[in-house]
């Protein structure tokens, strides 16, 4: 053995002698291997099936707490009667498929120039959105006051940018006009001036790619994004939005397809680019709250503003939680929840 021998020198050569050893047969072994595989891609396929690396993503321990309650299964079409079948084809309508979307974009009260390019560069990915500046604190009007009026409005979607210490930090993501309300972190905001070598955008409907929601919570998030696009998208256009889901973190990112061949096709980055984590989810809409009545000089500008400012708590408000997070959840580093 390398350790018996007493002289220093003397050890150290040997045992570099035996490492550069062990080195040249490994590699001598990759390179018959590779030959092989070469002439049969069924062992390359095999050794690969066999040798699955051990990940966090692959090993994650299963979370369905917020699976609902199954009910009992119902006969299939073919077990009915005859009869019986032909009511029921009438009676079935097929699914509501929304053709437009319409996304309300506004921000938290008092915030600085970041979130406002922010929020410009969200209303020109979100087909037919419209961003409103909201007012100063003492006069701004509650999410659940200004849900309700778009609501009333035929939007589809609220979607609020929150600033912290003139970043933004969050983001409250309303589906109208009967709920959920989702709640995510902000992180690692990078707008489109601020990414390389990036596309220009064009005002085409964009494909949406929802990646990595595999529980049930998961898919009830992914059909609120679902919401801030048309479900035919405009392919002309070669514009896709990602949202990929990794370790309970959603990347954002937009992208378009740039052809160089008939064989070959790259992606350009168009930008803005973020990061979402969820933290709560309400089943409802938030909850109205009584507004701060203006001054006498602002009121003939408020107009029909001042009817939503008074407005209480409709049907579909809900100010129970589906889901929060909280740090008693995250006992596992392999537990994930979308």
């Amino acid at each position: 053995m390398v350790l018996n021998i007493k002289n220093k020198i003397k050890r150290e050569q040997v045992f570099r002698k035996q490492r550069r050893d062990h080195t040249q047969a490994r590699l001598k072994d990759r390179i018959q291997r590779a030959e092989l595989e070469k002439k049969d891609p069924a062992l390359k396929a095999a050794r690969l099936a066999k040798h699955v690396p051990k990940t966090i993503d692959n090993m994650r321990d299963p979370y369905e707490a917020h699976r609902e309650t199954v009910t009992d299964p119902q006969p299939s079409t073919s077990q009915l009667p005859q009869d019986d079948r032909d009511e029921d084809d009438e009676d079935e309508e097929e699914p509501i498929i929304l053709s437009t979307t319409k996304v309300l974009i506004t921000t938290s009260p008092k915030v600085t120039k970041s979130t406002h390019e922010l929020c410009e560069e969200l209303a020109a990915i979100f087909p037919d959105s419209e961003y409103v500046r909201r007012l100063r604190k003492g006069r701004a009007f509650s999410i659940g006051n200004i849900a309700q009026w778009a609501s009333n409005r035929s939007y589809t979607a609220l979607l609020v940018v929150n600033e912290d210490r003139k970043v933004p930090n969050a983001v409250t993501l309303v589906q109208l006009p009967n709920g959920p309300t989702a709640y995510f972190k902000l992180t690692s905001v990078e707008l489109t001036q601020q990414i390389f070598n990036h596309a220009r955008a064009t005002p085409h409907h964009p494909e949406l790619i929802l990646n990595g929601f595999v529980t049930t919570l998961g898919h009830t998030v992914g059909k609120i994004f679902q919401t801030l696009f048309p479900p035919i998208p405009e392919f002309e256009g070669r514009q896709v939005v990602t949202l990929h889901n990794q370790r309970d973190f959603l990347f954002f990112r937009r992208h378009r397809y740039a052809f160089r061949s008939t064989e070959k096709v790259a992606l350009q980055e168009i930008g803005p680019r973020f990061t979402l984590k969820l933290k709560w989810l309400k089943k409802g809409l938030p909850v109205a709250k009584m507004a701060e009545k203006p001054s006498p000089d602002e009121t003939h500008a408020q107009g029909d503003d001042d009817e939503q400012s008074n407005a209480k708590t409709g049907d579909a408000a809900d100010d129970s939680y589906e889901w929060i997070w909280k740090k008693e959840l995250e006992t596992s580093r392999r537990t994930f929840f979308l």
